[in-house]
């Protein structure tokens, strides 16, 4: 359809939604061809586009002003009556070993997204790979207005930040196998205090809240696009004997699984690291009915046995060496461009752990610039636990002779990570964008936490790390004041809620916790509490 339709005309009703009237505007622009520049729909003023194609791939999107659907149809029997997310549209996607070559075509190694394969012949990692010469018949201005036409909505499968990019994304399922939970759309909120009063003076500061999601972290945006594939396979015609799918976990991989196989009535297997995560995070696999194992091992230990368990049970693996979910964690990438109205920021800071997601951010922005979205990347910092620090190590060492580490404990348990399997994919990522590795300390992660709480968010030790790296980098004037730079917060304070406690009840050994602010403890009487007051806002009576 899509190369049919280079030729075509190409017609897009806009409507421009107001924020202080109700009434709308309509025009109509016809494409003569996908390289027509005629169809630029950004606005200098930054309103809302939303945009119907009526003759134009991958889809042919609903009018914002149709009828209401019958009462008897949910959105996803209305989605595949008026096809709006038909399976190919003339693009494609598949395994190839990570690194080959562009121009590796039919005759190098290659695999079908519908084979289960987690390793190339040769023992590395996979990589997925899609149909860019498909994807650039048409131009950079249509793929902007057609994902900007999606957001917020609640056509399936567009409502979800995730599948609102379907086509970058697995292009070929059938919205009837797609398992969502409308995640993604995240919040990108501007740290200005944090930034004026803290980091010297910056302005353009930014943190892509990716905890606000339905299970707390960003591990929902890989795991809806994983279930939807191994829902895809269980199904009608492919029917692949899937008993489950499993997974090693610090805590927040095993509550997506769990979340979205329960969605899907899919059976999750969870393997842990016994007293190592949080109960918040230990809790919601149990809650969704998963089989949690509690291992006395470490996550790398876990990691080593949930491989041997897969290739013996017909249990499909759901850990980041699947590179199925990095195709939907790299959307978080694509939305933080959305956000900037398609403006590239300068630095991303992103935690850094099993390192999966540094590539998947590196992936989405280069998929932007390659395909005419924008014309950089960003530049790209990890930032990983001095306890957990592998990727350091490496970068310090001039990418020389990676080695594991032993992890020791650290209050960022989910990127307590010794051994990360994305090392080659984060080293690629890193040096593409001219990116850096910093770690931090317990005592800085904590405190830059704690820090950016008091300016009024609730952040996660993992944002701790990613902040405490922006405060190194600022320090020796890497980054500068004037840089827009947005930090990844990967996971929702509440998830971790005993480090918080601890920190202001200066329980934790060896810690300072400068930013401490323990209840006060006082007499129910009228005098005790004014002192307290008084010393604490320091004003006095009037006279």
């Amino acid at each position: 359809m899509a190369a049919a339709a280079a030729s075509s005309s190409l017609s897009f009703a806009v409507s421009h939604r107001h924020h202080h009237s109700i009434s709308s505007n309509s025009r109509l622009i016809t494409l003569k061809s996908p390289s027509s520049k005629h169809l630029l729909l950004r606005n200098p003023s930054r309103r809302r586009h939303w945009i119907s194609c009526s003759a134009a791939p991958p889809d042919a999107e609903a009018q914002p002003s149709r009828n209401r659907r019958p009462a008897d149809e949910n959105i996803r029997e209305e989605a595949a009556r008026r096809e709006l997310a038909t399976p190919a549209n003339g693009f494609s996607a598949w395994y190839v070993p990570f690194g080959a070559p562009a121009d590796d075509g039919s005759s190098g190694e290659r695999y079908s997204l519908d084979e289960i394969v987690y390793r190339s012949r040769s023992g590395g990692l996979l990589d997925v790979r899609h149909d860019m010469d498909a994807l650039k018949k048409f131009p950079g201005s249509y793929w902007r207005a057609l994902f900007d036409s999606r957001v917020g909505r609640t056509t399936w499968p567009y409502g979800s930040g995730v599948w609102s990019k379907k086509e970058w994304v697995l292009p070929e399922i059938d919205a009837d196998h797609i398992v969502s939970l409308f995640e993604g759309n995240s919040n990108l909120f501007w740290a200005e205090r944090l930034g004026r009063e803290h980091l010297g003076g910056m302005p353009d500061l930014w943190v892509k809240h990716c905890g606000i999601s339905h299970t707390g972290s960003f591990k929902d945006l890989g795991m809806t696009v994983l279930v939807s594939q191994v829902n895809r396979l269980r199904r009608h015609p492919l029917n692949r004997p899937i008993a489950g799918v499993g997974c090693a976990s610090t805590g927040d991989t095993s509550a997506a699984l769990s979340a979205y196989c329960a969605a899907a009535g899919i059976p999750a297997i969870v393997f842990l690291p016994a007293d190592r995560i949080s109960l918040a995070q230990l809790v919601q696999p149990i809650a969704n009915g998963a089989t949690v194992l509690s291992l006395d091992t470490d996550f790398d230990g876990c990691m080593r046995l949930i491989r041997e368990i897969t290739a013996e049970l017909p249990i499909y693996l759901a850990n980041s060496l699947n590179s199925l979910r990095l195709e939907g964690q790299k959307t978080a990438a694509i939305e933080i461009l959305q956000q900037f109205d398609w403006e590239v920021p300068d630095w991303v800071i992103v935690p850094g752990g099993n390192l999966g997601n540094i590539y998947a951010f590196y992936k989405g922005f280069e998929m932007c610039r390659e395909l005419g979205l924008v014309d950089r990347v960003p530049r790209l910092v990890c930032a990983q636990a001095a306890n957990a620090n592998p990727l350091y190590l490496h970068y310090k060492a001039g990418w020389s002779d990676f080695k594991p580490v032993t992890a020791a404990p650290t209050f960022a348990s989910a990127i307590q990570i010794g051994d990360p399997v994305s090392i080659d994919r984060a080293e690629f990522a890193l040096r593409a964008t001219d990116g850096i590795v910093e770690e931090a300390t317990e005592e800085e992660l904590m405190d830059a936490m704690s820090l950016a709480d008091r300016t009024g968010m609730f952040a996660c030790p993992h944002t701790g790390v990613a902040l405490a790296a922006l405060t190194k980098l600022r320090d020796r004037r890497v980054i500068k004041a004037n840089d827009r730079t947005v930090v990844v917060s990967t996971a929702h304070g509440l998830k971790f809620t005993q480090s918080k406690i601890d920190y202001h009840s200066k329980e934790i050994a060896d810690m300072a916790c400068r930013y401490a602010n323990p209840p006060v403890s006082v007499k129910a009487n009228f005098g005790a509490v004014m002192d307290v007051l008084k010393k604490k806002l320091d004003v006095k009576l009037k006279a």
